[in-house]
C-alpha cells in the first residue's frame, strides 16, 4: 500500500465517524430540547475554562508560547514530505516497522492483519481521535477481535454503546448517575450494589481495567506527538492507562495523523507547555509517556507505526484551510464555544465535534459531505482567543461557507446584491428602500416573503436614521 503528501483525495465515505446521519440544524433542534445534556455539558465546560484560565494566568509568556507553537506547526506543514521521510528513517533504525496509510480502509485492513498476525483476539487502546476518524473499532469486531478502551471516558461510552461527544472528556454529555446504569448494565463483574460516588466508579472501571492489562498481549495506541529527530512517539494522558498500553503489551500498533509530527525536541517542549493549561487545566500532564522504537527486554517487542492521511492531503491543499492541521486536539476551542456548550458533541456528527470539527471534518470529507458545519457558529471569535496555536477558526469558517453548495434562489439572491452594491446610485435607492424593514416583518426586524426564511433565525439589522452617504452629502 503507498500513498504520497500532494494527493488531494477526501476521506472515504461509508467508512468511519467523520459524517453525520442528519445536518447540523436537525441534530442540534434534539440537542437543545434535552435540558439534563445542557446541564452537563453547562457544568463541565464551565468547570474546565475555569481551571484552564487560572493556570494560564500564571504564565507571562503566554501569547509568546501561542506564537512559538502557530510557528512551528507553520513550518511542520511546508515541509511535512521531509519531516515524515526522517521519522520513518529513525523509527525503522530503531527496530519499528512503518506503514502508510491513504484512508481509512487502509489503515483499518493494516492494523487488522498485523492484530491477527499475533494470533490476539483482543487489543487494549489508548485513547485516540485517530482510531475513533477511521472507525478501528468497529473494523476490528468486524473481524471478530475485541477491541477494549481504557480510557476511562472512552470506556463510558464504549459500554454505553454510545459515541464520544468531546475531544478531551468523550463522555462530558453523562452524568455519575447515567454512568452508574451503564456500568451495572455492561460492565462484567461488576458489583450489583455500586453506587454512583465517583470514586466508587473509578475503582470499578479499575478493577476490569487492571484484569484486562495483564492479560492482553496487544495494544493500539494514537499519538500526540512524533519527534522526526530521533523517531519517538509520545502519548500524554491523565489516569495512567496510557502508560499501561504503551509498556505491558507485546505488540504495540500506533495510528497517528500526518500532521503530528515535530521536527525537535526542543519543539515539543513548546506543546507540551501549551497542551495540558489549554486542554485539562493543569500545568503538565499527569503521565507523559515516550518510546523510541523496540528495546530489547524492555516493553513491547513489536512496533507498528502506521501513519494516517484520511483527507488531511486534501486538507494541506487549500491554503485558506491547512491550518487546521495545527490543532494539538486540546479542546479549549470547544469549551468556550457558546455554540457547543448549547448542543453538544453529537449534532456535529463527526468524531471532531465544536469549532475545530467545523472546520476540520468539513475538510477532510469534502464539503459537500459536511455542508452544514461551518454555519455552526456564531463567528463570535472565542474560539481563536482559546486556541493555544492560534488557528483563525472563524476566518476559515467564512472561507468554508463560500465553498459550500448553495441553493438556486441563495446565489441568485448573493448575485443581486452584489450587482446592487456594484453600482452606487443603486446602492444609494436600495439604502433607503432598506428602511421599510422596519415595518415589513415580524416586530419590525425580519423580511417579507420569500425572504422572510432568512429572517426566521436571526434578526435583520435596523437601518440607521442617518446613512454615511446622506451625512457625507450634507457636510
Amino acid at each position: 500500500m503507498s500513498t504520497f503528501l500532494g494527493m488531494p483525495v477526501t476521506a472515504p465515505s461509508g467508512v468511519g465517524n467523520l459524517r453525520g446521519d442528519r445536518t447540523f440544524p436537525e441534530a442540534a433542534h434534539d440537542a437543545l430540547a434535552d435540558g439534563q445534556l445542557r446541564r452537563n455539558l453547562r457544568h463541565a465546560t464551565t468547570t474546565i475554562r475555569g481551571k484552564s484560565g487560572r493556570v494560564i494566568a500564571e504564565l507571562p509568556d503566554w501569547q509568546e508560547l501561542r506564537t512559538a507553537g502557530s510557528a512551528i506547526k507553520a513550518s511542520v506543514l511546508a515541509r511535512l514530505p521531509e519531516l515524515l521521510e526522517q521519522l520513518e528513517e529513525r523509527v525503522v533504525a530503531a527496530g519499528g516497522v512503518v506503514h502508510w496509510a491513504a484512508d481509512a480502509n487502509e489503515a483499518n485492513a493494516i492494523v487488522t492483519d498485523l492484530v491477527r498476525a499475533t494470533g490476539s483476539e483482543r487489543v487494549i487502546k489508548v485513547k485516540s481521535m485517530a482510531t475513533q476518524e477511521i472507525g478501528l473499532n468497529e473494523a476490528l469486531e468486524a473481524a471478530g477481535i475485541q477491541p477494549v478502551e481504557t480510557d476511562l471516558a472512552e470506556l463510558i461510552v464504549q459500554l454505553g454503546e454510545d459515541k464520544p461527544s468531546h475531544i478531551l472528556v468523550p463522555a462530558i454529555h453523562r452524568n455519575r448517575s447515567e454512568i452508574r446504569e451503564i456500568f451495572l448494565r455492561a460492565m462484567p463483574g461488576v458489583d450489583p450494589g455500586l453506587t454512583d460516588d465517583p470514586p466508587v466508579l473509578a475503582a470499578a472501571a479499575r478493577k476490569y481495567l487492571r484484569e484486562t492489562f495483564l492479560s492482553t498481549r496487544v495494544a493500539v495506541s494514537g499519538a500526540n506527538f512524533a519527534i522526526a529527530e530521533t523517531g519517538t512517539l509520545a502519548v500524554v494522558e491523565s489516569e495512567g492507562n496510557g502508560r499501561m498500553c504503551l509498556t505491558l503489551p507485546d505488540t504495540l500498533i500506533t495510528v497517528m495523523g500526518l500532521e503530528k509530527v515535530v521536527p525537535t525536541w526542543q519543539d515539543l517542549e513548546v506543546f507540551l507547555q501549551l497542551l495540558p493549561r489549554a486542554s485539562t487545566g493543569e500545568r503538565m500532564n499527569p503521565y507523559t509517556t515516550m518510546w523510541t522504537g523496540v528495546t530489547p527486554g524492555d516493553g513491547p517487542q513489536s512496533f507498528h507505526l502506521v501513519l494516517l492521511d484520511n483527507g488531511r492531503s486534501a486538507v494541506l491543499a487549500d491554503r485558506a484551510g491547512r491550518a487546521a492541521l495545527h490543532c494539538i486536539r486540546c479542546s479549549a476551542c470547544l469549551n468556550v464555544c457558546p455554540v457547543y456548550e448549547r448542543t453538544g458533541g453529537h449534532a456535529y456528527g463527526s468524531v471532531y465535534p465544536g469549532p475545530i470539527g467545523a472546520v476540520l471534518s468539513p475538510q477532510l470529507t469534502g464539503v459537500e459531505d459536511n455542508a452544514s458545519l461551518p454555519y455552526a457558529s456564531s463567528l463570535c471569535g472565542a474560539c481563536f482567543d482559546a486556541c493555544p496555536v492560534k488557528i483563525d477558526i472563524p476566518s476559515m469558517l467564512v472561507h468554508l461557507r463560500d465553498k459550500a453548495p448553495h441553493s438556486r434562489m441563495e446565489r441568485a439572491v448573493m448575485r443581486a446584491a452584489a450587482y446592487t452594491m456594484n453600482h452606487p446610485r443603486l446602492y444609494a435607492r436600495a439604502q433607503r428602500a432598506a428602511k421599510l424593514a422596519r415595518i415589513a416583518g415580524r416586530r419590525g426586524r425580519g423580511l417579507p416573503p420569500p425572504l422572510s426564511s432568512w429572517t426566521t433565525a436571526r434578526d435583520l439589522p435596523e437601518p440607521p436614521e442617518q446613512t454615511f452617504r446622506d451625512w457625507w452629502a450634507r457636510r
